[in-house]
């Protein structure tokens, strides 16, 4: 070995002679390792290789865009070969979603949801709006005109007074993300009904999701997807949820002395001579509360548009004792609300008017009602105008 030269020894162990040289890459080949990298850390990460899909975060749509590039490029898959831990490049190769080679910068960035950019750059995205996203907008947004609102119109008439009565409240959504049917918010402005809600599935990305049907005070309704709701709740910075009206105060076990009160719940039936009142008299009512002579309180009816013009007959009184008598009458109003009769009608100036607390709803109901108030029960009823009967919530 003492014999050896210098070379002979480094050819002895096989180590060349000639230095590595160093910073031999071009640009573009340096730019195509530094994107295999950051693929490469994705998966490392998540254990499994970017995917295509409007639910995927945008970097992950991007590497695998770019991943299948490389797939497709020679040059690429001889660079980075020796980089190829995972086997990517070999990986049965997915049709891109977007074909890069004709888009250009924007257009990609676009294509790929991402809204703004910083100064041109396009590494920096300022807000990303993925497509599912954007569809969920459009889902709000894309609205037609409700055919069978005038079933919802008395919903909104009195959600809009219990708001000013207090019997609702309005809450921030979030705590409560929750949507069932019945459901009220507000959202845009609007007070949205979510009138039908579809079997639950589970989404590609393992979210459960369901169609429903909202309907809006405007007379508008749009059928999307519950998460699509949620997601316009959220981003609202005024979207409320509407509580559900209870009639605790009904029942409280202590009272302010000026709530006090006695009075009579009475059930009218009029003898107007409107076709529509006539071919269902024995189905419509007058629900009301009184602290004074119901005889009193009916006096003159038949020049009342209130009482449909017509006369009238007292067909039931319950006398009430230490009870709010505003609270009890909101309580029935809004139990059988379902219900309510919508009917025009000119009074004796020709001016049209509706008239209120009229319900079609048979007089059995209505007793059975009266003694649900009286046990406590009530609270966990409604009324199914289908079934003309209450049904337990």
């Amino acid at each position: 070995m003492d014999d050896l030269s210098d070379d002979e020894l480094l050819a002895e162990l096989g180590v060349g002679a000639e230095p590595v040289k160093l910073g031999s890459r071009t640009p573009r080949e340096e730019r195509i390792i530094a994107g295999f990298e950051e693929i490469v850390r994705f998966v490392e990460q998540y254990g499994r290789a970017p995917q295509h899909g409007e639910e995927r975060d945008i970097f992950e749509r991007l590497y695998a865009v770019r991943l299948d590039r490389f797939r497709e490029l020679t040059e690429a898959r001889e660079l980075l070969s020796s980089l190829d831990t995972h086997g990517l490049l070999e990986s049965a190769r997915h049709e891109p979603t977007i074909n890069v080679d004709q888009l250009d910068d924007d257009a990609l960035i676009d294509a790929l949801g991402a809204t703004e950019k910083v100064d041109g750059d396009i590494s920096v995205l300022r807000h990303i709006a993925s497509r599912e996203e954007r569809k969920a907008a459009d889902e709000i947004a894309n609205r037609e005109p409700c055919k069978d609102f005038a079933r919802f119109k008395p919903l909104f008439e009195l959600v809009d007074s219990d708001l000013k009565s207090g019997a609702r409240q309005t809450r921030p959504f979030g705590k409560n993300a929750s949507i069932a049917k019945g459901d009220f918010f507000v959202l845009g402005g609007q007070t949205v009904y979510v009138a039908e809600l579809g079997e639950l599935f589970r989404t590609s990305n393992g979210d459960m999701d369901a169609r429903l049907r909202a309907v809006y005070s405007n007379g508008t309704e749009s059928n999307l997807l519950l998460r699509s709701l949620q997601r316009a709740l959220y981003k609202d910075n005024a979207g409320r949820r509407l509580t559900d009206p209870s009639p605790g105060p009904l029942f409280a076990e202590s009272w302010e002395e000026d709530e006090l009160q006695s009075g009579t719940i009475y059930v009218l039936r009029s003898k107007s001579d409107h076709p529509f009142v006539t071919a269902h008299r024995e189905l419509i009512h007058k629900i009301g509360v009184t602290g004074g002579s119901v005889e009193a309180r009916i006096a003159g009816a038949v020049h009342d548009a209130t009482y449909l013009l017509g006369e009238v007959e007292i067909v039931a009184t319950y006398k009430l004792a230490d009870i709010n008598r505003t609270k009890l009458e909101a309580l029935f109003h809004r139990l059988f609300a379902a219900a309510k009769l919508d009917i025009t009608i000119h009074d004796r100036f020709g001016v049209p008017v509706r008239p209120q607390e009229w319900f079609l709803v048979p007089l059995a109901v209505i007793n059975e009602a009266v003694e649900r108030v009286r046990d406590g029960s009530i609270a966990q009823m409604s009324y199914d105008p289908t079934q003309a009967k209450l049904v337990v919530v």
